[in-house]
């Protein structure tokens, strides 16, 4: 599930690790976001997108468990430029689910250049990382959850907030899709997460991370540096079997200790089918906004760190930082990113 830490494991493998994932409104458009890599590993990071792997996004209808289609990225290995071969590929129905299927190839190009075909278009390549927080904030939600105990603020200021990843990069795949597109029509509910996944020694796949809603690994997980957890190697429609209890008990004891939820064991429960299964949801051709009140997509602006404190801690939690401070990151039109 999507972070942005730097560990070793990331620094060895960050062309696999997801940082983020963006669904929202584009030009009569659907755009789907998935950004990998991020540049705070330093000059351990290796440019550009993993020859071996698979980056797919997948899509569910109307609150169904299972994907009904999904769209599948491969690159080719750097040139003496940097730029990398990329082939698209549309699954739908049963292939969408199956990690077997060929699919059908609908685009093929270049990272650094708009390609195109039939009702999509695509970009791949280093941009400003849109995403921002004070790690600071973080590290106080963080010790409130895991000892479940009052939240202690008196380290950090809003007021003094400052964004932790100003001026890092990250890989990052921007997919539109028509509204012409049968399946993804104005008005279609859908649940979207993406993933990575990479070739095994025996000719199939493995998953290697997936992302849905923002924070997931840096709330719950921490410490887990190693990616040791199962979260990411399971389908979303296990979640809340798989970890429900688990995400249920450490919302309930925060909130407890905080008092901030009269029935803490109740809370916790709703906030774990609140995040469980892992996916973004979003109503086509509406305004996407990833808030506390209302969850419809996600855009590159809205503060998920500020919205996802809020829902776990239950009570208004402000960052200090505001999209106009990073607003360079994001561009009206496609690709609604900022190459570096």
């Amino acid at each position: 599930m999507s972070h942005h830490l730097d560990t070793p494991l990331a620094a060895q493998s960050g062309q696999l690790f997801i940082n983020d994932l963006f669904v929202f409104n584009g030009d009569r458009a659907t755009v789907f976001v998935m950004d990998v890599n991020s540049s705070v590993t330093k000059a351990d990071i290796k440019r550009g997108f993993h020859a071996e792997a698979r980056y797919e996004f997948k899509i569910h209808f109307n609150g169904a468990e299972v994907e009904g289609l999904a769209y599948r990225l491969a690159f080719g290995e750097p040139d003496g430029d940097g730029r990398q071969t990329l082939e698209l590929y549309e699954l739908t129905g049963a292939d969408a689910r199956d990690d077997g299927a060929m699919g059908t190839p609908i685009v093929q190009g270049h990272s650094g250049e708009v390609s195109s075909g039939g009702n999509v278009r695509v970009w791949a390549g280093r941009i400003t990382d849109p995403f921002y927080i004070d790690l600071g904030e973080l590290a106080t939600v963080n010790a409130a959850i895991k000892n479940g105990a009052k939240l202690d603020r008196s380290a950090w200021r809003a007021d003094k907030a400052t964004n932790s990843f100003a001026g890092t990069t990250v890989e990052s795949i921007v997919l539109e899709v028509s509204h012409d597109e049968p399946m993804l029509r104005d008005g279609t509910e859908i649940g979207v997460w993406c993933r990575t996944m990479l070739a095994t020694d025996a000719g199939g796949w493995r998953q290697i991370n997936r992302a849905g809603h923002p924070m997931m690994w840096p709330i719950f997980w921490p410490t887990d540096t190693d990616f040791t957890n199962p979260a990411n190697a399971r389908h979303p429609g296990e979640d809340l079997k798989e970890d429900g209890e688990e995400i249920a008990s450490a919302v309930a004891g925060v909130v407890a200790a905080n008092g901030t939820a009269p029935d803490p064991q109740a809370y916790g429960w709703s906030v774990a089918r609140q995040l469980y299964p892992d996916v973004l949801s979003y109503q086509v051709g509406t305004p996407a906004n990833y808030g506390f009140a209302v969850r419809n997509g996600r855009t590159m602006a809205d503060n998920a760190p500020e919205v996802m404190f809020s829902l776990v801690l239950n009570t208004g939690m402000t960052s200090g930082l505001t999209p106009d401070g990073t607003k360079g990151a994001r561009a009206d039109a496609f690709p609604y990113v900022v190459p570096a």
